[in-house]
């Protein structure tokens, strides 16, 4: 008996330890990433091409698993839903993404991936334009979101504007990179590459807001993901060719870092990384997987000092640590919202969600049944009132 106790006592323990370990292994995926993307691109990769190729990897990587998992849930195409995709490919894996590898030229691995940090904020104040989020200054839930949205401004400046001395830590004593200049570490590069960096952001945070509003309508998540890589390797094909016109070297993929960065961002970052977070957040939600982002700022802060020899700053430290303080006031003010939409109170952003889900839905059937006692009861035999509402769809079919 007391075998059984604890064979099911370890059970549970592996399933609720499960989300742990995928959110961890995707911090440990995206610190990679910024490693290894930087390495390419001090290597001279175009970052146009890169985007270009790492969407192409990942399409080719999902697509084939998007057709036969979500084959019975994957609704018709519509031109509403094929321009939203659009938009969303433009946005993250076309806007974003080349903005954000060119901040990162500019300056460090640690600074771009700190830097994104900031994106919970940006997230917040893009949700209240847009009036996907209300603010209730008398409401101390609201009022920890403002103060922590004002916070995480406060330390990307701080990053950017504050160098401070350098911090020598034991495996790097002795040791300088090259690319001094070249890694930011300069007024110049940071507030160029910061600029960069957040205007990228700005545009990761819309995409955010649009993919959720988009798989109200379009819930095969799969296959949602492969469109988006498919139409962001076209998009930024587009860019690419007019970008790099007339410098066609840039194409050529040899068996070097570039190809090693290509494939990784693809499959890890582009691939599995969309999945991952999709199956979490159906059980976590999204704050618990943003909760986590600043673990990939460290492991890339001591990984960009030993592979790619970054000197580390203490102003980018300080600026950092203002950044997580204020990215966990936000991210507490969230869980509060969650809290209350779990209590039976509907989020305003839910409800615009829903609201935009029953626009693109098709044919839907609402059936409501009413007993002869007057409580709805569809497995009564008894039925007074039988109502059936078809909703016809929208908008036309494309395909």
């Amino acid at each position: 008996m007391s075998m059984q106790v604890a064979s099911e006592r370890m059970s549970e323990f592996f399933r609720k330890g499960k989300p742990f370990v995928a959110v961890i292994f995707l911090q440990f995926g995206f610190a990679g990433m910024s490693v290894i993307s930087k390495v390419a691109l001090n290597e001279g990769m175009s970052n146009y091409v890169f985007v270009v190729y790492r969407h192409v990897v990942a399409t080719i990587v999902i697509a084939p698993f998007a057709l036969v998992l979500d084959k019975k849930i994957r609704p018709k195409m519509t031109k509403s839903i094929f321009m939203k995709l659009v938009l969303l490919a433009l946005l993250e894996p076309v806007i974003d993404q080349n903005l954000f590898f060119l901040g990162m030229k500019a300056t460090t691995a640690t600074f771009a991936i700190s830097m994104s940090n900031v994106l919970p904020a940006i997230t917040f104040v893009l949700a209240c334009i847009l009036r996907l989020e209300v603010v209730n200054l008398k409401s101390i839930r609201s009022q920890v979101k403002v103060v922590g949205t004002i916070t995480t401004i406060a330390g990307a400046m701080v990053m950017t504007l504050v160098k401070g001395p350098v911090l020598e830590l034991f495996w790097t004593k002795g040791r300088h990179s090259g690319n001094v200049t070249n890694n930011g570490v300069d007024l110049h590069h940071s507030l160029k590459g910061a600029i960069m960096i957040t205007i990228g952001i700005f545009s990761w945070a819309c995409f955010m807001v649009l993919q959720a509003i988009t798989l109200k309508s379009y819930p095969a998540a799969l296959s949602l993901t492969a469109w988006i890589c498919f139409l962001g390797s076209i998009e930024g094909s587009i860019l690419a060719l007019v970008m790099e016109r007339g410098n066609y070297a840039v194409w050529a993929i040899k068996w070097d870092t570039n190809l090693l960065a290509t494939l990784y961002t693809g499959i890890v970052c582009s691939g599995l990384a969309y999945y991952i977070q999709g199956i979490v957040m159906k059980d976590k939600g999204p704050v618990f997987v943003t909760a986590f982002s600043p673990l990939s700022m460290i492991i890339v802060a001591i990984m960009g000092s030993i592979i790619l020899a970054e000197q580390t700053y203490l102003g980018r430290v300080l600026g950092a640590v203002v950044i997580v303080a204020g990215l966990y006031m936000v991210l507490w003010g969230k869980s509060k919202d969650k809290e209350l939409s779990t209590d039976g109170k509907v989020a305003p952003e839910e409800q615009i969600l829903d609201k935009e889900s029953e626009q693109n839905d098709c044919h839907k059937i609402i059936t409501i049944i009413k007993s002869a006692d007057g409580v709805c009861d569809k497995d009564n035999q008894t039925v007074d009132v039988c109502l059936t509402v078809v909703v016809e769809p929208s908008t036309p079919s494309i395909g």
